[in-house]
């Protein structure tokens, strides 16, 4: 993998994203109104539904949150009008951004999300021009600190239930997954006493990008915390290596 750790940028942004909960949850609520829609309410025959109820339970969700979303969707189907949208671009040093949005309002969405790059002095591209530069994988990382199983069990445990790849790092331990093996080996972490500080399907980039001038790291993180404040954005991806 791209052996860069995440570590200390998810401790660094913790307290931020625990305050931000609320708005997790609303993610995820529409997540699953949208995927009861599309497949029915029964997890068992709808695997979209699946993931979502694993996102949920890996952002520790409570069980009737779940079941009152899935039961509110399945009343009202019909009434749910959530898009997927995705938007790719660039910003300051060329750091390529992936923007992953849920929307009942297209036009709003994409006229926010065009003027948090505007804002940060970066620009929209066109569907694919920095996608390519990512790979979809399962991320699970676990804290040494919270961790009283040893390296090489975590790794044998992580690899038996089907992760792709395990890395040590100096606070953490990365187990990479393919995504649709996430859950799977989220839940049998999890059984073996293993409680991840993330776990999520995300897009890994292939290769890290150092910004030196203070302005564009300013424009950057202006473009950010734009973002990630949208209340349609879902997740922000980009190849920023802020070690």
């Amino acid at each position: 993998m791209s052996g860069h750790s995440k570590f200390a940028n998810i401790k660094h942004k913790k307290e931020k994203n625990d305050a931000a909960k609320g708005k997790i949850f609303t993610i995820i609520g529409r997540e699953i109104a949208v995927a009861v829609k599309d497949g029915g309410p029964d997890p068992a025959n709808n695997f979209k539904l699946a993931q979502v109820i694993a996102k949920a339970k890996a952002n520790n969700m409570p069980n009737d949150t779940i079941e009152r979303g899935i039961k509110k969707a399945a009343g009202e189907g019909g009434s749910v009008n959530y898009k997927y949208v995705t938007y790719e671009g660039y910003g300051p040093g060329g750091i390529a951004i992936i923007v992953n949005a849920l929307t009942d309002n297209i036009n709003r969405t994409a006229a926010n999300v065009r003027s948090a790059f505007t804002k940060g002095q970066g620009s929209i591209g066109t569907q694919g021009c920095v996608s390519f530069m990512f790979d979809e994988k399962g991320l699970i990382i676990v804290d040494k600190e919270e961790c009283e199983m040893d390296a090489d069990d975590l790794m044998m445990t992580a690899l038996d239930a089907g992760a792709e790849d395990f890395q040590e790092e100096e606070d953490s331990f990365e187990v990479y997954t393919a995504p649709d093996q996430w859950s799977a080996v989220d839940e049998a972490l999890k059984k073996a006493g293993i409680m991840p500080i993330s776990s999520e399907v995300t897009m890994i980039p292939q290769n890290w990008v150092a910004l030196t001038d203070e302005t564009a790291v300013k424009n950057l993180q202006r473009t950010l915390d734009l973002l990630e404040e949208d209340d349609d954005v879902q997740a922000v991806y980009h190849n920023w290596d802020e070690q």
